[in-house]
């Protein structure tokens, strides 16, 4: 059986003015193709599908285009809330949409909905695990509740309600931070470790989907991945490939993991130097000026209207710095 992993979609996100939409669209319609080259069975959404808890209308359009486009495959699809949705509205609906192939997890009220897919091979389950918080489980478990004092605790009872047979196939979508994982400038963070997981919570799974860590990568073992969101969305996360993840699941045993790189819309780099270096033709004449920029320049002065005359090159530019010896002095001072 063949799967692909997505995650922090984050529908209807915007990087200070700039509006994404038409970027996130462009990269759907990039994995949709795949979805139909490769033909795909499943599709493992693992949560952040929305950026906002109460998302735009222009974003519920467009997962409602992506979900009609995903059911026009034939691939089945599965969707978790992560920390950025609202568990209650990502639900609605979810009951008669599953009569489609689109199956979306539940409000979290004690147990941990799993569906059946069979192949070749049997029966692979299906396990959607939405973001949990500790006061989540302590109210839907209140006998167990004196036991959750982190989020590594809430994780592991409420998996323990999930009867897991391991002579099947077994896949979780979960959204946690799982210790180890490297995160970016645009996760949410928690003081502390309150909010890390082990990854030996998942040992009873054949693949473990996650999301909520934007860069894609494996925590302790291969099967135990996130994907990465496919957009670049915070300048941190400059220096990345995105990618997608494609899984083959055979016999017992058996995992197959490959990647297929996304080409983005529109790039989001950092560019450095001089006024007269960066606004030079031979600078950026063979780069795509229209990709999200932040830009620092090393001069000693700033440039009068930087942004506005920086613009007429780069109209895409986001964020202008400044490195100098003044910028480095406050950065000492603070």
């Amino acid at each position: 059986m063949r799967f692909l992993h997505l995650g922090d979609l984050h529908l209807g996100k915007s990087l200070g003015d700039f509006d994404l939409i038409g970027d996130q669209k462009y990269i759907l319609d990039q994995i949709l193709a795949v979805i139909r080259e490769k033909t795909v069975d499943a599709v493992l959404i693992a949560g952040d599908v929305y950026d906002k808890a109460i998302p735009s209308e222009a974003a519920t359009n467009l997962l409602d285009y992506f979900l009609y486009c995903l059911s026009e495959t034939g691939a089945k699809t599965f969707l978790i809330s992560g920390n950025h949705d609202s568990a209650e509205r990502l639900a609605f609906g979810s009951s008669l949409m599953g009569k489609s192939g689109i199956y979306f997890s539940k409000v979290y009220n004690g147990t941990i909905e799993k569906i059946p897919l069979q192949d070749a091979y049997g029966t692979v389950w299906i396990h959607l695990l939405p973001f949990l918080r500790p006061a989540v489980v302590r109210h839907a478990l209140p006998k167990r509740a004196e036991e959750v004092m982190c989020t590594a605790d809430a994780v592991r009872i409420a998996l323990d309600q999930d009867l897991v047979d391991e002579q099947d196939r077994n896949v979780i979508l979960a959204h946690q931070f799982v210790t180890g994982a490297k995160r970016c400038d645009a996760e949410e963070l928690q003081v502390g470790d309150l909010d890390q997981i082990p990854a030996e919570l998942f040992e009873k799974f054949d693949y473990a989907a996650l999301g909520h860590i934007h860069s894609p990568q494996k925590v302790e073992r291969d099967t135990v991945r996130y994907c990465g969101s496919p957009l670049k969305y915070s300048f941190s996360e400059a220096g990345q490939e995105k990618s997608i993840t494609v899984i083959e699941l055979k016999e017992k045993g058996t995992v197959e993991l490959r990647t297929i790189p996304l080409k983005p819309l529109h790039d989001l780099r950092k560019i450095r130097g001089t006024y007269l270096e960066v606004t030079a033709k031979t600078f950026y004449e063979n780069s795509d000026c229209e990709d999200y920029l932040l830009v620092t320049l090393t001069d000693e002065e700033d440039v009068p209207d930087g942004m506005a005359k920086l613009r007429t090159i780069y109209p895409n530019l986001m964020r202008l710095e400044y490195d100098n010896k003044r910028t480095r002095s406050a950065a000492d001072i603070g």
